[in-house]
């Protein structure tokens, strides 16, 4: 039989560039992304279901459901209907995750602030975003005459509220206590409740938010 021109070594398997596997260590071959799990955990942040990203998107839920279980390999315009939906780049997607960081740490200039203006609040948003919708918390900042007035949120969840300054009264399940300074109150918010300054001065609270 003709020789095939190519001589191989013994227990090696020639790979591009000439060099053998055998001399290519772990370090320099770096594992291609996993493209479905950084998929799952943006929407999982964004508190979409399957069923939001896959209309956003234009990709069939069947289809969304194999990429992120890494079954399949999405497109590049797949991919970048994707991205569009979840509000991120392309570019993004591809980048492989960095490992968590030991300690972690926010500054002041980080962390997001909800403020309504009319109803004289602000909410300071100290929990991470991937709890949100499960365990939250957040520092409340009320002016005098100022209310957080909510709407019933999932059933099941329920409120905790520690007093740090001022006067402050808790409505709900209909009915009403008043907290002074270092006062903790707990109760239902699976249905309207709503937070009131009763002082003439500012008052500022720690409010924990359980889903249910």
């Amino acid at each position: 039989m003709a020789s095939s021109g190519i001589r191989r070594a013994a227990g090696k398997t020639p790979v591009p560039g000439g060099v053998s596997a055998s001399n290519v260590s772990a370090s320099t071959v770096a594992a291609p992304p996993r493209v479905g799990e950084q998929i799952q955990r943006l929407r999982a942040e964004r508190r979409m279901t399957l069923d939001d990203l896959s209309r956003a998107a234009g990709v069939s839920k069947s289809m969304l459901s194999e990429i992120e279980r890494d079954k399949a390999n999405p497109t590049i315009a797949v991919a970048w209907r994707l991205t569009n939906a979840l509000g991120v780049s392309l570019d993004s997607l591809f980048a492989p995750q960095k490992a968590p960081e030991a300690i972690a740490v926010s500054g002041p200039h980080e962390i997001p602030t909800l403020s309504g203006h009319e109803a004289r609040y602000q909410l300071r948003v100290w929990g991470p975003i991937e709890l949100a919708g499960k365990f939250e918390w957040y520092e409340l900042t009320l002016q005098a005459g100022g209310a957080l007035v909510s709407n019933a949120h999932e059933p099941g969840t329920r409120e905790h509220l520690t007093v740090l300054q001022g006067a402050i009264e808790i409505e709900a399940a209909g009915t009403t206590r008043r907290l002074k300074a270092a006062d903790t109150a707990r109760y239902v918010a699976d249905e309207p409740h709503a937070i009131r300054n009763v002082g003439k001065s500012e008052a500022k609270a720690l409010l924990v938010v359980i889903h249910g």
